[in-house]
């Protein structure tokens, strides 16, 4: 079926907070909507409006028809405790409540007294049937093994129904979101960072997805390729001007036409200010000039000169009727609102005293993790290298930055970490900032040289202010983890820096910045990412591949 979603005047936010207004959009078969903004501008949350699962504040959100099949697959940081692959795949591809809905309208069509009065059992019935049938739950136990071998996951029906999905790795569990992409069969599709965690071949076959689905498309992602390489059009929540717009023309055109917009806005208000300030400027003049004409009139002229205290009352009034026509001006003028500056994230990474020659090696070293061994493997990292590791996941990237590390002793071989190493690390995980402590404790613990006010002042600047670090380091977004962990390598002295999946959870203009400061640190370098436009833009002078246990240089 294909399906239009149209959105009239849609207002969203949280609490009495109102973050977007007056959105407008209309998401036709084929179009591929990508939603960008900051963290906070209410991407997600326009997200779950347009699904359903949310009630705009305002506006209207239409399908037609009205019993299309509409697919929101929000973020999941956190996997289902006791929920297994199977039942994972079943839910998130809208089978569960597709089969749970049939189940209901069967029971009703046994008890009609059960049904809810006014409709027809059997009417119900069949449009549980039709959109059981419309979502594959008839053939999802027999698709699913097939879509999870293709992806590298071997695992039958059985193994898939008796395997939990907290025995996955970061890595497998990103494939078996993918598979509930795979095996969706939605009318309209609404993707929330549907990136994150994949790697190369899974951004290879999420594009070929989003590519071809026939319907709609409406995603949030922060994968600069990504976007360029799928959206055709941009719907962009500006949060620092309370406002929103649709662009046309793909991702690129979207970033030209933005900053042709801003220098346009930017110019037209330095000229309505320059032209006010100099229109106020000889308004004053003209009014000093008048009551200084007034002034004399009244001292020079005798009382019997009549004739020359009539002319210089009148040469008053005509310069007091020029400060009103220039005051008139001034109110005539089309108010242009100044542009808002947008918040950006501004920092640099601390830096620490230079460390020994050889940072970190690696000699014939093998590491065992179950059935998946890393190696041999014979590397060295010398101080300033900058080096860019790539590589599906699985492969053992993690493995062999915590070999570099030397947070794992080797099976085989050997490994040493040199003298003053002084390490800043962002995991994948981010478990550097994890738990129930308040975030702004947990900085003091991790800084314990920063003050409790240098602290709160330092993470302000991160955008985690008061209503952050007061709350619990595990109840933050995984974004604010992130820019919390930023704010870490900025207060810290390091000269390795190590960072796995920088990009996962932080908005563009935050990724923007986070590459503005890996271009002017100094140290030595471990970047693991799939992000191709950072690969692109940082600076590395080395590049590892990792696969299947496999060190190779390229």
């Amino acid at each position: 079926m294909t399906a239009t979603l149209v959105a009239g005047g849609i207002a969203g936010g949280y609490g009495h907070r109102t973050l977007f207004s007056g959105v407008d959009l209309t998401v036709s078969p084929g179009d591929v909507v990508g939603v960008v903004g900051v963290n906070g501008a209410g991407k997600s949350t326009l997200l779950r409006i347009l699904g359903g699962v949310l009630e705009p504040q305002a506006g209207t959100v239409s399908l037609s028809p009205a019993d299309a099949f509409v697919g929101y697959l929000p973020q999941e940081h956190e996997r289902v405790e006791g929920e297994s692959v199977a039942a994972y795949l079943a839910r998130r591809t809208g089978c569960q409540a597709a089969s749970a809905e049939l189940e209901a309208a069967a029971a009703a069509l046994a008890d009609p007294a059960a049904h809810p009065a006014g409709v027809d059992p059997a009417d119900a019935y069949a449009s549980a049937l039709d959109r059981w049938l419309a979502s594959g739950a008839a053939d999802l136990d027999e698709r699913i093994p097939a879509v999870l071998a293709d992806l590298g996951l071997e695992l039958d029906g059985e193994a898939a129904g008796r395997t939990p999905m907290t025995s996955l790795s970061g890595g497998q569990a990103a494939r078996v979101g993918l598979a509930a992409l795979l095996l969706s069969r939605f009318d309209l599709v609404l993707l929330d960072e549907p990136t994150n965690d994949l790697d190369l071949d899974g951004l290879a076959r999420l594009e070929a997805f989003v590519k071809g689905v026939r319907g709609g498309v409406v995603l949030v992602s922060h994968d600069r390729e990504f976007l360029s390489r799928c959206v055709t059009r941009v719907l962009e929540l500006d949060l620092a001007q309370s406002s929103n717009r649709v662009f046309g023309g793909g991702y690129d055109a979207y970033l030209e036409e933005r900053e042709v917009a801003r220098r346009h806005a930017r110019e037209a208000y330095d000229e309505f200010a320059e032209k006010k300030a100099d229109l106020v400027a000889r308004a004053r003049v003209q009014r000093e000039w008048s009551s200084q004409g007034v002034r004399n009139a009244l001292r020079k002229a005798p009382d019997s000169d009549k004739l020359r205290r009539r002319a210089s009352t009148e040469s008053s009034e005509k310069q007091a009727q020029k400060v009103r026509q220039m005051e008139s001006r001034i109110a005539r003028l089309e108010e242009v609102e100044e542009p808002r500056k947008e918040w950006q994230l501004q920092f640099t990474i601390g830096a620490a005293p230079r460390s020994s020659t050889v940072v970190s090696t690696l000699t014939g070293a093998v590491f065992r993790r179950g059935d998946f061994a890393l190696g041999p493997v014979s590397l060295q990292v010398d101080a300033g290298d900058r080096i860019g590791i790539t590589g599906p996941n699985g492969a053992g990237k993690s493995t062999l930055l915590a070999a570099l590390l030397g947070r794992i002793a080797p099976d085989e071989g050997s490994a040493s970490l040199g003298a003053s190493v002084r390490i800043g690390e962002i995991d994948q995980a981010r478990s550097l900032l994890a738990g129930a402590t308040p975030l702004a404790r947990r900085f003091e613990e991790i800084v314990p040289v920063l003050t409790p006010a240098e602290v709160r002042t330092l993470l302000a600047k991160f955008g985690l202010r008061a209503d952050h670090v007061s709350r619990p380091v595990g109840d933050l977004s995984p974004g604010e983890r992130t820019r919390a962990g930023l704010a870490v390598l900025q207060a810290v002295g390091v000269n390795l820096l190590v960072l796995d999946e920088p990009t996962n959870h932080l908005d563009l203009p935050a990724i923007e910045q986070l590459e503005q400061a890996l271009d002017g640190y100094e140290g030595t370098l471990l970047l693991v990412t799939h992000d191709r436009r950072m690969l692109e833009n940082v600076r590395t002078e080395r590049r590892w591949h990792v696969e299947a246990g496999v060190v190779t240089e390229r």
